[in-house]
């Protein structure tokens, strides 16, 4: 076995002790091990590097069954925990309070099964799905629009709710529209003191379409996606095909001189910043490179084909970059038959191209899984203490830390490291063969009820 396969050993600098040295370094380099450096004149660069994500979408005939495919990549601060929490249907009392991450709002009488892939510290979500075959996932942009200060609902708390309440991709899209009209949209996004803020993009999928839905502040736009490939990242790609849009978005546009109000209204062309941050810059590479890469499979994509589209590191969709990572992955199958079950795959665990998908698929009899799942703090939390994150705490769940473990493990010893991620990586597979054979009837659904559960008990297994 060649023991240095599929690992990047660049040589880096590292500073520790107060000491700089020289030393090759994997580049899955994880929270607590020395972190990569660059020369002096682009440490500055790298401390702010991009906050970014990516999503994806194939809708027949762009993939190979009759399944719409979706996928995402989260990255975030590479020392935030991604965990993955289960929330059954249910119903409120009329006049209920919801509490999101920094406000409250009203809550509807019915919400639907939600299966979320969430940083530990928030009430909302990166991406998700619910039991209606609805799946979210967000992007940060930023846009002429300035980001209102204050607190209010984050994007990753408008995924939730879109979930939580919408029965399709354009219910969960009305959802989340008439959230920011109400309540708009702001609040720190990321667990630190230092303020940081931005306005969001969305992609809604379902079993028959797909929603692209940006927005301005309390503005927005959306592009219906009824088939082939399409993916989004952190840039407004909506232009002059529009499906639908708030009612004031252009006499905004035409107030502020940004539209003259008598040529052709192009969305990305009026609403995108004059002075772009280096984080939309530097994410026009990663949209190519997913474009590409979706279109080198335009009509073969399945959810395999997805996920090493997830891992893909060249194009930087797997993302390893000074303080960001990719922190948690998402691969969704929605046959087209809604007699067929949504399957759900997530990691839990940072780096796609270094963990395993487990499927969950949504059951009334499933088993909770609560080793992907965080510690909880309460009032003491320093989420919900004011002033906001003037502490940390450990919010690393069992599969979390039993992974951190077998990365170090990689490093100090690749042969031992790499034959165990072989292994799950069969692990994968075999979920994969028999997912398909429950989609074409050669196993009940049912008997695969428990698979996430299984497939995370395993895995920690294998790194103990």
């Amino acid at each position: 076995m060649d023991v240095l396969r599929g690992v990047d050993w660049p040589a880096v600098l590292c500073e520790a002790d107060g000491h700089v040295t020289r030393y090759l370094q994997p580049a899955f380099s994880q929270p607590g091990r020395p972190r990569a450096l660059t020369i002096e004149k682009n440490k500055k660069r790298m401390a702010e590097a991009p906050m970014s994500c990516d999503c994806f979408v194939s809708l027949p005939p762009g993939s190979r069954d009759d399944h719409v495919i979706f996928g995402k990549n989260s990255d975030r601060p590479r020392d935030e925990v991604q965990e993955v929490a289960h929330y059954p249907a249910a119903c409120h009392s009329p006049g209920s309070v919801l509490e999101c991450t920094y406000i409250q709002i009203p809550q509807v009488e019915h919400t639907h099964a939600v299966v979320l892939s969430k940083p530990a510290w928030m009430w909302g979500a990166e991406m998700g799905a619910n039991d209606q075959g609805v799946c979210i996932g967000n992007e940060a942009v930023w846009t002429r629009e300035p980001v209102a200060p204050g607190e209010s609902l984050l994007g990753m708390d408008l995924v939730r709710l879109g979930l939580e309440r919408g029965d399709s991709a354009w219910a969960a899209l009305n959802v989340i529209t008439g959230l920011l009209e109400q309540h708009g949209q702001g609040g720190p996004c990321r667990e630190d003191p230092e303020p940081f803020s931005y306005h969001n993009t969305f992609l809604l999928v379902d079993r028959n379409q797909a929603w692209v839905l940006e927005t301005a502040g309390r503005l927005w736009v959306a592009q219906k996606v009824t088939e082939g490939v399409k993916n989004i990242s952190n840039q407004l790609t909506v232009g002059a095909e529009i499906t639908a849009e708030h009612p004031e978005l252009r006499s905004v546009a035409q107030a502020q001189g940004w539209w003259d109000g008598e040529g052709e209204f192009n969305f990305s062309r009026v609403f995108s910043p004059e002075n772009p941050p280096a984080r939309m810059e530097l994410a026009k590479k990663r949209y190519k490179g997913g474009t590409d890469l979706l279109q080198q499979h335009d009509g073969s994509v399945t959810a395999a084909v997805m996920m090493s589209i997830l891992r893909d590191k060249p194009s930087g969709i797997c993302m390893d970059s000074g303080g960001f990572c990719t922190t948690g992955s998402m691969v969704s199958v929605l046959p087209r038959d809604s007699s067929l079950p949504c399957i759900h795959f997530f990691t839990a665990t940072p780096d796609p191209s270094r963990s395993i998908f487990k499927p969950f698929i949504f059951s009334d009899f499933s088993i909770p899984v609560p080793r992907v799942v965080s510690p909880q703090f309460g009032p003491d939390d320093p989420v919900r203490k004011q002033p906001r994150f003037q502490s940390q705490v450990d919010r690393r769940h069992d599969l979390y830390k039993a992974h951190q473990v077998a990365l170090n493990t990689m490093e100090t010893n690749p042969d031992e490291g790499l034959a165990v991620y072989e292994i799950l990586r069969d692990l994968e597979s075999q979920c994969l063969s028999e997912i398909s054979a429950m989609l074409n009837g050669e196993i009940p659904a049912e008997e695969l009820g428990d698979l996430f559960f299984d497939s995370v008990d395993t895995e920690i297994k294998f790194y103990q």
